[in-house]
């Protein structure tokens, strides 16, 4: 009810304003006027949105757009001499002069037809050949060039290619730094959906950019250690019917279907898009965890067989009320299916002890939606705006879960998330710039469990988090710096009711301000320097907290730790960008001070010491610190690089099995991808990984790397592409681990990592470019997207 009232409220605030914008002007009667109508010279189709300035001597004096016709009325001119400027992206610029007297107050102009420019379409809505690498003040944005696209088929394979990213081969889960604890964010915007499960949804064809924010303003909220990625979504921003199709298989043990189909209609003040991705097949994996603790040997055998369907769609509009008025408004929704099957051996050592065979299988369903209402208005001054957005959630994820001994699982997970935000820029002057902005955030989730027929427990979370925060920017000379503060009011509640137990309840609530800082000094157009430092805090998650079974084998219960506190990090960061005649090289340093870290833990079992459970701790205050480097390479035409190093050494600290344990690493990481250029439509790609060793407080994992080949076609007159690619050429790829506490063990697994893929993306329509850009909300300087989600 009260969110009714929140939109009914804005409803009557928006047509306020458009009333009060639409009062038209008097004409002065010692003034004149110009008027005209703009057409495109091929077709002569009336071009709306056009920009007409008017200058008196290279001063702008005023101007206008031209309507929804192609018209254009600029009153109120004194009666002087003037130069009128036609300015439109895509199209050549028109200049006239026009003379205003007492004889001939009103000119028309009559039809102006504007020629399209070659120059400029050369860079609209085509995708580069190869991807760069841009350093801005406060985030390394990657433009994702044909390159990136043909080195996977999904947002999951290609982030493997992005500098300091890393995506687990088994479980898709997404780490920045050598660190997990990261924020996904699509277009600016959180979802509920797993990244796990949406970076295998989301096509490589529809990224136009990935963004790494790895020290992130007052602006954004501050979940995520590491920082944030934002991956941002084409939006075809054309005049009429256009879209694209891609489809792709990939072939491993088993195929896999990757498809998508994107569509924008834009006409007048309306833009309407519609996206669809289907994922469907089948995931083959095997691994072995051999345990060598004295008296407790086993040796455990492990196939899965995974099949899953995923449905992705999404549908929204944009409103032009006027050029400074916008409305928008979009929903998501997304259908999952799987089914899984699984064999589990142990052979125990021991003869006295009976082997175990576990038959598994188990089926998901989850069903999770979105809708997101935005508003934003532009004053009359560039750059001052205020936007307020409205975004509901919700989930509903069920798994029916049976085992051969036999017992029967049944687990739903609900929850709703509702967010408000509101943000508002002032440019104080050309030099300074302020921000403001408020949010509400509301998030209930509830699981309940029931094995065999019978209740067994269920969990209930929720927290509210209210927030406020400022950011002021100022450019003086060849320095620019930015500060700002995050002040939040966190509150989170949760209760566990279980069989025969007693209740158990948590209960967080806290203060906590949350300061940013950015100094950039660019002594040249080829040097650039940037300091940064941001506190930032990792709730635990709904899965990190919740204690009811997550996945079971006879040997290892999964389960979150409802007692897990918030963990604190202070990050700084350095970073040096150098332009060459062959492209840009960036390279940082970075250091981090984490309280209470979160980490996953291994104990034994307290009803079984025989068996483990696998669940979450909070440590003891730790530090990182690292060095990377990166470099977008252009060496000959035909030959290009981009090139990526990092290097991350960490001091962890915590206790295991009741023993304090104390561990130093370092890891290094190496990406290398090479794109060779045969001719004006064929392309081949060579690219390689290494990810180095990495050791915790329990366990070691070794290092891991492969290499792919690839090769794309351009077809049907640049509106086609056909991609093709064989990945991990010598099959070396595989989760390889070491572990010490609280048992000795070894262990391995695999997946289909070896695999070819051919696919096919096509690109329709026609229409001319539109200079009008969609909402930028929560992304300074991203533009945001019609994308999948």
């Amino acid at each position: 009810m009260n969110l009714k009232l929140i939109l009914l409220c804005l409803f009557a605030t928006v047509f306020s304003i458009q009333a009060q914008n639409s009062v038209k002007p008097t004409l002065l009667e010692n003034s004149g006027s110009i008027s005209g109508k703009i057409v495109d010279k091929k077709s002569n189709e009336p071009l709306p949105y056009v920009n007409v300035i008017v200058k008196e001597e290279n001063k702008v004096i005023t101007g206008g757009i031209t309507s929804d016709k192609g018209t254009f009325l600029i009153k109120n001119l004194a009666l002087k001499n003037y130069t009128v400027e036609i300015q439109f992206i895509g199209y050549k610029t028109v200049t006239k002069a026009i003379s205003l007297t007492t004889g001939d107050k009103n000119v028309n102009m009559n039809t102006i037809p504007l020629e399209e420019d070659a120059i400029q379409l050369k860079g609209v809505d085509v995708v580069s050949e190869r991807s760069t690498i841009e350093q801005k003040i406060d985030r390394k944005v990657i433009n994702v060039g044909k390159d990136l696209i043909s080195a996977g088929a999904t947002a999951a394979e290609i982030m493997n290619n992005i500098p300091s990213v890393s995506v687990d081969p088994q479980t898709n889960a997404i780490s920045l730094r050598g660190n997990s604890n990261v924020r996904i964010l699509i277009d600016g915007k959180p979802t509920t959906i797993e990244a796990s499960q949406l970076l295998q949804q989301i096509p490589s064809t529809s990224i136009k950019q990935i963004e790494l924010i790895t020290n992130p303003s007052a602006k954004y909220n501050p979940e995520g250690m590491s920082g944030i990625i934002n991956i941002v979504l084409n939006k075809n921003s054309k005049i009429g019917f256009n879209g694209s199709v891609n489809n792709g298989v990939t072939f491993g043990k088993t195929p896999k279907l990757n498809s998508s189909l994107d569509m924008n209609y834009r006409t007048g003040k309306f833009n309407i898009y519609g996206n669809y991705g289907l994922n469907t097949g089948k995931q083959s994996n095997h691994g072995f965890i051999k345990t060598t603790e004295p008296g407790q040997e086993d040796f455990q055998k492990f196939t899965f067989l995974n099949t899953n369907t995923s449905h992705l769609a999404k549908v929204g509009f944009d409103f032009y009320l006027n050029e400074k008025n916008t409305i928008s408004f979009y929903t998501t929704q997304n259908i999952y299916r799987g089914k899984g099957d699984s064999k589990t051996t142990v052979d125990f050592l021991d003869p006295s002890k009976t082997d175990i065979t576990q038959l598994f299988n188990n089926k998901n369903k989850n069903y999770s939606q979105a809708y997101n209402f935005d508003y934003k208005k532009d004053f009359k001054k560039e750059g001052h705006n205020i936007e307020l957005e409205v975004n509901y959630t919700n989930n509903d994820d069920k798994e029916n879960a049976i085992f051969s001994t036999p017992a029967t699982n049944y687990i739903t997970n609900k929850g709703n998330n509702t967010l408000i935000n509101l943000d508002y820029t002032n440019p104080l002057n050309k030099t300074t710039k302020l921000e403001l902005g408020l949010e509400s955030r509301i998030e209930n989730t509830k699981n309940n469990f029931i094995k065999n027929d019978s209740y067994n427990s269920d969990f209930s979370y929720n927290r509210n988090i209210y927030s406020a925060y400022a950011n002021i920017s100022k450019q003086i000379g060849k320095w620019s710096g930015q500060v700002g503060t995050r002040f939040e009011k966190y509150n989170a509640k949760a209760l566990f009711k279980k069989v025969n137990e007693n209740n158990e309840t948590f209960e967080d609530d806290l203060f906590t301000l949350y300061p940013s800082g950015y100094i950039n000094y660019t002594p040249s157009e080829k040097n650039s320097f940037n300091l940064s430092f941001s506190r930032r805090v990792d709730r635990p998650s709904i899965d990190q907290v919740n204690p009811i079974r997550e996945w079971s084998t006879p040997q290892i219960d999964s389960e979150g730790n409802p007692e897990l506190f918030p963990q604190f990090t202070n990050s700084y960061e350095l970073n040096y960008t150098r332009k060459t005649k062959i492209g840009s090289i960036t390279t940082g340093v970075f250091y981090r001070r984490i309280n209470d870290e979160i980490t996953r833990t291994l104990y034994e079992n307290p009803n079984d010491p025989s068996k483990l459970i696998l669940s979450y701790t909070n440590l003891n205050d730790n530090n990182a610190y690292g060095f990377e480097i990166s470099g977008n390479l252009q060496f000959t035409k035909w030959f290009s690089s981009n090139v990526s190093f990092d290097a991350y050494s960490k001091k962890t600290r915590g206790i295991v099995a009741d023993e304090f344990v104390e561990v130093n690493v370092t890891s290094v990481n190496a990406r290398i991808s090479n794109t060779f250029k045969a001719s004006k439509n064929l392309r081949f790609q060579l690219s390689s990984m290494y990810r180095g060793r990495d050791l915790g407080i329990q366990m070691l994992r070794q290092p891991m790397w492969k290499m792919d080949l690839g090769t794309s076609y351009t077809v049907l007159k640049g509106s086609g592409t056909i991609t093709a690619r064989f990945s991990d050429v010598f099959n070396t790829m595989h989760f390889a681990f070491e572990g010490t506490k609280p048992k000795k063990l070894e262990g391995q697994f695999n997946w289909e990592s070896q695999s070819a893929y051919i696919g096919f993306n096509y690109r329709f329509g026609a229409g001319k470019n539109k200079a009008i850009q969609r909402k930028q909300r929560d992304k300074n300087e991203t533009q945001g997207g019609g994308g999948l989600l």
